[in-house]
């Protein structure tokens, strides 16, 4: 069994998307957000993604984690929190002892849609096509979760000749 794990990171919402290889195509077995209060004390928070995080590990035992890079912000205040969520769910996967690939959202879109600038209704669409998933997915940080999935589809394979 293949099973990929997509991380959207953020600290208020942590979209994920797992992937799951069935009879040579991958499919989304299960996608959404972990959130946390926005009324809670910012390392409570971090420590609530922790724990989302080990539990979709646990849950769904994946052999990768594609986490989106933190590549731009206009607000240094939230890319700051936002980095520190990434690093929690970074770590988290290592202690876990899964392997992590990380895209920027460009490099997701280029690999999903062939287009680096594909806007969020493209990326939308055509990740719903390809995984066959006949409604809107939703929140948008799970679709972008799933997205990033997909595009470590085809490093899968190379990551595992590596040992």
């Amino acid at each position: 069994m293949e099973r990929i794990l997509g991380i959207d990171p953020g600290f208020g919402r942590v979209g994920f998307g797992v992937l799951e290889k069935i009879k040579g195509n991958w499919e989304a077995i299960s996608w959404g957000c972990i959130e946390t209060p926005a009324n809670c004390e910012f390392s409570l928070r971090l420590k609530s993604i922790h724990q989302g995080i080990n539990k979709l590990i646990k849950k769904y035992q994946p052999d990768l984690a594609v986490v989106e890079d933190l590549f731009f912000a206009k607000n240094a205040k939230t890319a700051i929190k936002v980095g520190e969520a990434r690093g929690v769910i970074l770590l988290s996967c290592f202690l876990s002892g899964v392997k992590v690939l990380e895209f920027t959202p460009m490099q997701i879109k280029q690999a999903v849609t062939g287009y680096g600038k594909a806007d969020k209704r493209q990326m939308q669409k055509v990740v719903q096509m390809i995984l066959k998933i006949d409604k809107k997915i939703t929140p948008d940080d799970a679709a972008d979760a799933l997205a990033g999935a997909l595009a470590g589809t085809g490093c899968l394979n190379l990551l595992k000749k590596q040992g």
